[in-house]
């Protein structure tokens, strides 16, 4: 299986924007009033909005570990 993931960041909006898969969003869920997880025609977790992110999250570093067993 080959893996995926987009993380983008934009300063203009302090919003962060996780995809997960590309995968066209069929359904958009509020988890709170500054996040929204988006889901496809599966109902599988597509992608992961988080508005005010720099409130909410230090951004000043980003860390990667891929771990497999």
């Amino acid at each position: 299986m080959r893996s995926y993931m987009k993380i983008r960041y934009f300063t203009d909006t302090d919003t962060l924007w996780i995809e997960l898969r590309p995968s066209p969003t069929v359904a958009t869920r509020d988890v709170d009033d500054d996040t929204l997880v988006e889901a496809d025609a599966a109902g599988s977790i597509c992608a992961i909005t988080i508005e005010h992110a720099s409130h909410r999250a230090d951004l000043s570093t980003f860390d990667f570990e891929r771990v497999t067993v």
